[in-house]
C-alpha cells in the first residue's frame, strides 16, 4: 500500500508542476521540454550504463568486491523508470542519479545500510565436509586426490 501511496502522491506532483510550468511557459514549450529533457537523460542513461558495465567487468576480473558496481546498476535502473515516467520532478530525480557524485551519495548510503541489516542478521557458517563411502571387501580401495582451495590458508 505505501509503493501506491508514493506513486499517487508522485503523479499528482508531476501534473501539479507540468501545468504551472505549461502556464508560464507556453504548452508547446512545455511538451518540448519534456521531450529534450527525456532525451538528455537516455543519452546520459547509455553512457552512465556502459560505464558502469566496464566497471563491473573490470571489478571481477580482477577480482575486487563487484558490490559498488552492483548497487550502481540498480541506482540506473531506478533511473531508466524515472526517466520514461513523464514529468519534470521523475526526470530531475533521475538526472540526479545519473550524475555519478550524486549516485556516489546515494551508493555510499545503500552500501552502509547494507552493512548495517548483514551486522543485524545472523552469520551463517559453511563447514566444507566429504561424504566417504565404506569400503567394500570385493573392490580395491578408491584413490584420494586432494584438492588445495585458494581461497583458504
Amino acid at each position: 500500500m505505501p509503493v501506491f501511496v508514493l506513486v499517487l502522491v508522485m503523479l499528482l506532483a508531476e501534473i501539479a508542476v507540468i501545468v504551472a510550468v505549461g502556464q508560464a511557459i507556453g504548452a508547446l514549450v512545455t511538451v518540448l521540454l519534456l521531450v529534450a529533457v527525456s532525451v538528455v537523460g537516455i543519452a546520459m542513461l547509455r553512457r552512465q550504463g556502459m560505464r558502469t558495465l566496464t566497471a563491473f567487468s573490470d571489478a571481477v576480473r580482477n577480482r575486487r568486491d563487484p558490490g559498488p558496481e552492483m548497487v550502481d546498476g540498480m541506482l540506473l535502473g531506478v533511473a531508466a523508470a524515472l526517466v520514461v515516467f513523464p514529468g519534470f520532478v521523475s526526470d530531475v530525480l533521475a538526472l540526479l542519479l545519473l550524475f555519478p557524485p550524486t549516485r556516489a551519495a546515494v551508493r555510499r548510503r545503500v552500501l552502509r545500510r547494507a552493512a548495517a541489516r548483514q551486522a543485524a542478521s545472523p552469520q551463517i557458517f559453511v563447514v566444507d565436509s566429504e561424504v566417504v563411502q565404506p569400503q567394500r571387501r570385493d573392490r580395491p580401495a578408491p584413490i584420494v586426490i586432494e584438492s588445495v582451495r585458494e581461497d583458504r590458508d
